[in-house]
């Protein structure tokens, strides 16, 4: 008898663990800032990144070389980065994917926890929002929207 109560135990817990992971991966969030935080310290360069930043906005992409869903993040944030610089001005948007297992400096610097993150960033580096796990659609056009030069692109 105890161990149906240990088995409904685990089953409730492992659904309240999806639940919540289902409701908040990939979500649009504004980035932490701690009490201590400059708004300074939040923003990356062209020197730190090894890529130019777009000129309206920039998808600075945590991944690993293991990690299934960040290949599915790269072809959606590609997309939209596509549509945006399809135009006259071809670095509207750029995306820039950073090997989570080789910058650790950023990783620790941004507090990455796990991959997908995504970092969107204004045309001065500065971070605007952040999304964890794998995002879809609808929260990569909202992330442009809150931003709002881009918010005209669609992929």
């Amino acid at each position: 008898m105890i161990g149906l109560y240990v088995v409904g135990v685990v089953v409730v817990l492992a659904l309240i663990i999806g639940g919540y992971r289902s409701r908040t991966d990939g979500r649009v969030r504004e980035p932490r800032r701690g009490a201590d935080a400059h708004p300074q310290e939040r923003r990356l360069d062209t020197e730190s990144l090894g890529a130019d930043l777009g000129s309206e906005a920039t998808f600075v992409q945590f991944s690993a070389r293991v990690c299934a869903p960040c290949r599915a993040t790269h072809r959606l944030l590609s997309e939209f980065t596509s549509a945006a610089n399809s135009g006259t001005d071809s670095s509207r948007l750029a995306h820039i994917d950073v090997d989570a297992e080789t910058r650790l400096d950023l990783v620790r610097e941004f507090g990455v926890t796990r991959t997908p993150t995504v970092l969107v960033l204004d045309p001065h580096g500065a971070v605007r929002q952040r999304i964890v796990g794998p995002p879809r659609r609808a929260d990569i056009a909202e992330a442009l929207q809150r931003l709002g030069g881009v918010s005209s692109v669609r992929a």
